[in-house]
């Protein structure tokens, strides 16, 4: 199957916004940690200094929202700053890779189900009919995303971003902006996960639970609708803890799978952050539903000795 370069980079790009956008739980379980342990809410901020045990220069950590309309970019205070203070930038992914074609192509195999299976197999004729429809209303044919990993549909499926919007000018990322800075500085970039890895962790949800979810996604695409500018407010008040609860608090079939797509990730994250901010001053950019939470970046470092201070809320 051949598919436009410019399509998979976007199926790619949209991989790392899954966490904030994609993966939610359910409000039974918020409830339940909230009983159990309710920390001090963080402030609000997506810029945070982390210094002590030990650092001889600060690094710091930016939430970021991994696309955005353009008029609603904005860089709080302090980034700019921070960003030049720092040596190193690390995002989710290395950029190198996000912007290597040829790496792309070749993970291109790892968007399509095993053992041949299709959507068809996984839904019943009515449910099937309504991805069909949806999609050609899109103007996309079918038959070209037939053995495509549901997940991978969800997001192809969104009708709140044009795909061509980051060429046009119309939509921002924040990881690209920052990646043409750290080049325009000579600044070193890597990331604290590979590509591969993040397409990897679709195949730990069960195709038939990725299916349901790509037919309620379309069957309620005026709600998400909704909710992605209600984010999109919530991330522009740099309410990191809201980002959170909203995340868990809207009932999508995702619940069982947050552990593996955000906790998880976020504890794996620590060890490699320390590792790098040990040697010099870093700029973490990673999604900002990464932030807040009780498994969230800052109280992950917190609770290794890390003193985690929030900067400016202003915009510059």
């Amino acid at each position: 199957m051949n598919i436009n370069s410019k399509y998979l980079r976007f199926f790619l790009f949209l991989l790392i916004a899954g966490s904030i956008y994609s993966c939610k739980g359910t409000k039974e379980i918020v409830q339940e940690e909230v009983q159990i342990d309710k920390p001090t809410k963080l402030e609000n901020a997506l810029l945070w200094e982390v210094s002590g045990k030990g650092l001889t220069k600060p690094s710091y950590v930016f939430g970021t929202i991994h696309i955005i309309e353009s008029e609603d970019f904005f860089l709080p205070k302090g980034t700019l700053g921070a960003f030049e203070n720092a040596d190193q930038v690390v995002f989710e992914i290395d950029m190198n890779e996000m912007t290597d074609i040829s790496k792309q192509m070749g993970l291109l195999k790892d968007i399509f189900m095993n053992d041949n299976k299709t959507l068809k197999d996984l839904l019943s004729d009515e449910d099937y009919k309504t991805v069909n429809d949806h999609f050609a209303k899109m103007g996309l044919p079918m038959f070209m995303f037939e053995r495509m990993k549901p997940m991978f549909l969800t997001v192809f499926a969104s009708t709140d971003f044009d795909p061509s919007g980051l060429q046009t000018g119309s939509m921002k990322s924040y990881e690209f902006e920052f990646f043409e800075m750290a080049n325009k500085t000579d600044k070193s970039v890597s990331g604290l996960e590979t590509i591969a890895f993040q397409m990897s962790i679709f195949d730990k949800i069960p195709y038939e639970d990725q299916a349901k979810m790509l037919v309620e996604s379309i069957k309620n695409a005026d709600i998400g609708g909704v909710e992605f500018e209600e984010m999109i407010k919530v991330y522009k008040d740099q309410d990191i803890e809201a980002m959170v609860s909203m995340i868990s608090d809207d009932e999508s079939g995702m619940g069982d799978y947050e552990d593996v797509l955000v906790d998880e990730r976020n504890k794996n994250w620590i060890p490699l952050m320390e590792e790098n901010m040990k040697k010099q001053g870093v700029f973490f950019a990673v999604g900002a539903g990464h932030l807040g939470g009780k498994n969230g970046v800052i109280r992950l470092l917190q609770k290794e000795g890390y003193t985690l201070t929030p900067l400016s809320q202003e915009t510059q």
